[in-house]
C-alpha cells in the first residue's frame, strides 16, 4: 500500500468518525425536537418502561422496552399550546433567565473592553500582576468561590431609592435572595477579561503609532482600532458566556431562596415529574436562544479563534 494510499484511508476513517461523532451528538437534540411534538398517548408508547418509575401513580404504559423514533405519527402542537400560552410559570422562568443572563452578557463584556485594554495597552509589572490574577480567579471551579459569594451576599446591603414627588427616600435592603446576588458576580467575572486581553495584546503597535500621528486620542484608538480588530473576539465571548451563565444551575440554588426567582435551568429539573410532552417542548424552548446565537455568531466564533494580531490563520 502506498503512501497515498494510506492516507487516503486515514482520512477516511477520520471522517467516519467524525461523521458518526456528530450524529452521536445530534441525536439527543433531535429526539427532543421530534418528541416535543408527539402525542402524551405516543410519548408513553414509546418511553414507558423508561418513565414509569418517574410518575407519581404508577401508572402502566403500553410498552416494556423504549422505542426511539425521531418522526412522530401524529404531529400536536398541544405541547407548546400549553407551555406558551396554558402555564405561565414555564414562560416567567424563560424571563427569569433573560434578566439574569443578558445584563450578565453585555455588562461583563463593557468591563473586559475597558480593562483589557488598560491591560494590553500599558504593560507593566503591576499591572501583570493584575492579570496574573485574573488567571488564578479564572482557574478556580465556581463551587470554589460558590460559599464566599454567599457569605457577601448575605452580609452587604444595598440601597434602593423611592422618588415620591420632592421627596427622595432610601430604603436599604439584603442582596441575598435578589437577583443582584448572581448579576454582580458574573459582571466581574476574570474570564472575558482574559481572553480579551490576549486577543488585544496580539494587535500589531504600529496601528496604534499611525493612529496618533493621525491625532486619534486614546477613544478613537479603543473604537477605531481595537473593537474593530476584535469584533470576532467579542462575538465568541459573548456567546461563551451567555451559554455559560443560561445553563447555570448552582448559582440560582444556593444564592436565590425564592423558587418564583428560579432561571428555567433550575425549572427544568422538575418537568419531568408531571406530562413528559411538556417536558420536551420546555426543552425546545429552552434551546432557541442558544441555537439562534451559535447560527448568527458561527463565523465570528471561528474567526475569533483564529485571530492573531489582525492577520486571520
Amino acid at each position: 500500500m502506498t503512501r497515498k494510499q494510506k492516507t487516503r484511508l486515514f482520512n477516511t476513517f477520520v471522517t467516519i468518525f467524525a461523521a458518526f461523532a456528530a450524529v452521536m451528538f445530534l441525536m439527543p437534540t433531535v429526539l427532543t425536537i421530534a418528541n416535543s411534538f408527539m402525542t402524551s398517548s405516543e410519548i408513553s408508547a414509546n418511553y414507558g418502561a423508561m418513565l414509569s418509575n418517574m410518575t407519581e401513580d404508577n401508572k402502566t404504559y403500553i410498552s416494556d422496552g423504549v422505542n426511539l423514533k425521531f418522526i412522530p405519527d401524529k404531529v400536536t402542537f398541544d405541547q407548546y399550546k400549553a407551555v406558551l400560552f396554558k402555564s405561565p410559570d414555564y414562560l416567567l422562568k424563560f424571563w427569569n433567565s433573560v434578566m439574569l443572563t443578558v445584563p450578565i452578557t453585555f455588562f461583563q463584556l463593557l468591563i473586559a473592553i475597558l480593562t483589557s485594554y488598560g491591560l494590553s495597552r500599558y504593560p507593566g509589572k503591576i499591572k501583570g500582576m493584575i492579570f496574573f490574577t485574573y488567571i488564578i480567579l479564572m482557574i478556580m471551579p465556581y463551587q470554589v468561590t460558590l460559599v464566599p459569594n454567599f457569605l457577601v451576599a448575605e452580609k452587604l446591603n444595598l440601597f434602593r431609592l423611592h422618588f415620591e414627588g420632592f421627596h427622595i427616600t432610601a430604603e436599604k435592603f439584603q442582596l441575598l435572595n435578589t437577583r443582584w446576588a448572581i448579576i454582580l458576580p458574573g459582571i466581574f467575572s476574570p474570564f472575558s477579561i482574559f481572553l480579551l486581553t490576549k486577543v488585544m495584546r496580539r494587535i500589531p503597535v504600529s496601528y496604534v503609532e499611525a493612529a496618533k500621528l493621525d491625532g486619534a486620542g486614546e477613544f478613537q484608538i479603543l473604537t477605531r482600532i481595537y473593537l474593530p480588530l476584535c469584533k470576532g473576539a467579542l462575538v465568541s465571548i459573548a456567546m461563551l458566556v451567555f451559554i455559560d451563565y443560561w445553563n447555570m444551575v448552582e448559582q440560582p440554588l444556593v444564592l436565590l431562596k425564592d423558587s418564583a426567582m428560579h432561571p428555567l435551568s433550575v425549572f427544568l429539573s422538575q418537568i419531568n415529574t408531571g406530562d413528559i410532552g411538556l417536558a420536551f417542548a420546555v426543552g425546545v424552548v429552552y434551546m432557541v436562544p442558544t441555537i439562534l446565537m451559535f447560527l448568527y455568531g458561527e463565523d465570528y466564533l471561528v474567526e475569533g479563534m483564529t485571530y492573531s494580531g489582525g492577520i486571520k490563520g
